[in-house]
């Protein structure tokens, strides 16, 4: 099991890194935030422990873009007594907090505790799907009739998007705003762009129509 340890804290990661990698685990340190987001889209660590308070990027932050693109398990390092941190953290989807400054002992049971809790729940939170098609939120990539097909990042939120919004009818404008976020400039006919990637990667495999267009209204799963 690989943990990304995001701290720019020297005393505490040279605390915390030898001490988890004597458990097992294999580690990953990040001081900043952009070097976080970094890392976890090019290392794909199966948990973060993510101090809230970094510099280019604050952790809240980085937990927000994260959670856009998976359910990989995250502690928060908060600070002592901060309670609007741990709520703020619990409601970005967080899985579990630990105040600083913390016990080894306590952070390796709080570790394998959520450990067990993802394993045991995995196979049901990490997948979403529509007819034979197979929504992997893990590796970003979906599975039809058996042969996985990798996304990019944006393919990936996209069809996301279509398939936990079934039958629903996205204009243009409201998928930049999804996909995104509010206020980026993108030309609408980047959302055409993807539409034909995802459909030249569906109809690889099957002549079945998934991505609608709605004549005057945008696109739907359905």
């Amino acid at each position: 099991m690989k943990i990304l340890i995001v701290e720019d804290d020297s005393g505490i990661a040279d605390f915390v890194v030898p001490e988890l990698e004597h458990e097992g685990y294999t580690t990953s340190l990040a001081v900043t935030g952009r070097e976080a987001l970094e890392k976890f889209e090019a290392e794909k660590p199966d948990l973060i422990l993510l101090d809230i308070m970094l510099p280019e990027l604050n952790g809240l932050e980085v937990l927000r873009r994260i959670r856009a693109v998976s359910t990989v398990p995250v502690i928060l390092e908060t600070a002592r007594g901060e309670t609007i941190d741990k709520i703020n953290g619990l409601n970005l989807g967080a899985d579990d907090y630990i105040p600083k400054p913390f016990e080894i002992e306590e952070l390796l049971a709080r570790i394998n505790a959520l450990f067990r809790r993802v394993n045991f729940s995995k196979q049901q939170e990490a997948k979403a799907s529509y007819k034979n098609i197979t929504l992997n939120l893990e590796r970003m990539s979906f599975t039809i009739d058996e042969n996985e097909v990798q996304l990019s990042k944006t393919e990936f939120l996209f069809l996301k998007l279509l398939i936990e919004n079934q039958g629903k009818i996205f204009s243009r404008q409201q998928i930049i705003d999804e996909i995104w976020g509010i206020g980026h400039f993108i030309d609408e006919n980047t959302v055409d762009v993807y539409v034909g990637y995802l459909r030249s990667k569906i109809s690889a495999y099957t002549k079945d129509e998934y991505i609608r267009t709605v004549r005057g209204a945008g696109y739907m799963m359905g």
